[in-house]
């Protein structure tokens, strides 16, 4: 015998206030279909989402709290702080010539020492120039030798023309000989010394284009040295601009080098700040990327003129808000020391000393 299911009606529903359960194929009556049915949500779902908020704001709490921590703690009134990035000093690997590129020996993010090649130009037309000159030398070199003949010969036509004279003046002096016999001697004697002075004046000349044609020689090898791209100083390869085979006009780029040794960061602090700000202030650099680890540094500039507003300042207020760049610079041989770790454009915090007496808090003594 088929049962008979008893369906509850509206008012049933709104006392129980529970869900309706169907059977398969049946619907709700007409009367209670307008209320809201109550879906069951499983267990298994309820705690994923519990888990997932509690992990959301465990996770904001954290940089909340890292970022209260690193950068809002409260500091002693004689430290200051600005907000910058970390930067290299930029060396600009550029031709002195026109010329065409043989040769790159680095790629970026090398690191490179001084006095490095970092690039060969090329100078076959350089080369031919310096043969041209070293032959040219070569023939100054002979015409050298060959005026330092021509006045050991003429010295010899002076001698030669002053032993006449004497002889000549002997037999004027015995009347053996006449008094124009001796005028000629005599002459010959001054000839033979212009002839002489002549020959040292060619000599200097031909000394003086050697000179020259040996300072063309060195020119040319200068130049040459010049089109093999060096390293000034010790750093990181941050852009190749050229590549092999471009021709690049005089002063065209090549690479640029970061300092390793020149590691920067500028901040901009208020006219009050910078007021009680001297150069060689001891200062920390703490890095977003490295909270835990400051860095320390010392005070290399301030600007003489702030920043942010008008020129012309009329009232306290606009006195107020101007604002002066500061360089914070990091040790030369501790930059050396970590050169592997220096990256150009890491943001971060620069803290600076007003006070040099006062101690820095714990979390900003760093390492010594």
């Amino acid at each position: 015998m088929k049962q008979k299911h008893d369906t509850p009606d509206a008012s049933g529903l709104k006392d129980a206030n529970l869900p309706v359960v169907l059977a398969p194929g049946e619907r709700l009556p007409a009367t209670v279909q307008g209320l809201p049915a109550k879906i069951p949500i499983s267990w298994t779902k309820r705690r994923w989402l519990w888990g997932a908020m509690m992990l959301g704001i465990v996770v904001v709490g954290a940089g909340i709290g890292t970022y209260w921590r690193t950068h809002r703690q409260p500091l002693s009134p004689g430290i200051a702080y600005g907000n910058g990035r970390l930067e290299a000093d930029p060396i600009d690997i550029a031709t002195k010539f026109a010329g065409r590129i043989l040769e790159l020996r680095v790629d970026e993010g090398d690191m490179v020492t001084a006095g490095q090649v970092l690039a060969v130009m090329d100078t076959r037309d350089l080369e031919a120039s310096l043969k041209k000159s070293e032959a040219q030398v070569e023939e100054a070199q002979k015409a050298v030798n060959e005026a330092n003949a021509n006045v050991d010969q003429a010295h010899s036509q002076v001698v030669f023309a002053d032993q006449e004279m004497e002889r000549a003046r002997v037999l004027v002096e015995r009347d053996i000989t006449s008094r124009e016999t001796f005028d000629q001697r005599r002459q010959q004697l001054d000839g033979a010394k212009a002839a002489e002075l002549a020959a040292k004046a060619r000599v200097t000349e031909a000394e003086h284009a050697l000179e020259g044609a040996m300072h063309d020689v060195e020119l040319y090898k200068v130049n040459i040295a010049d089109n093999t791209l060096v390293a000034p100083r010790d750093g990181r390869i941050e852009y190749r601009i050229a590549n092999v085979g471009e021709v690049l006009p005089a002063g065209g780029r090549v690479f640029t080098v970061l300092d390793i040794a020149y590691v920067y960061m500028d901040v901009y602090l208020p006219t009050l700040e910078v007021d009680r700000l001297k150069i060689g202030n001891d200062a920390r650099i703490v890095l977003d990327a490295f909270p835990d680890r400051p860095i320390p540094a010392k005070v290399s500039f301030i600007a003489s003129q702030g920043q942010f507003t008008p020129k012309m300042v009329e009232t306290q207020t606009e006195r107020e808000r101007l604002m002066f760049r500061i360089r914070v610079r990091i040790d030369p041989e501790r930059s050396r020391a970590h050169a592997y770790a220096v990256r150009s454009g890491l943001p971060g915090v620069a803290y600076v000393k007003l006070d040099p007496k006062i101690a820095w808090p714990k979390r900003l003594q760093g390492q010594s």
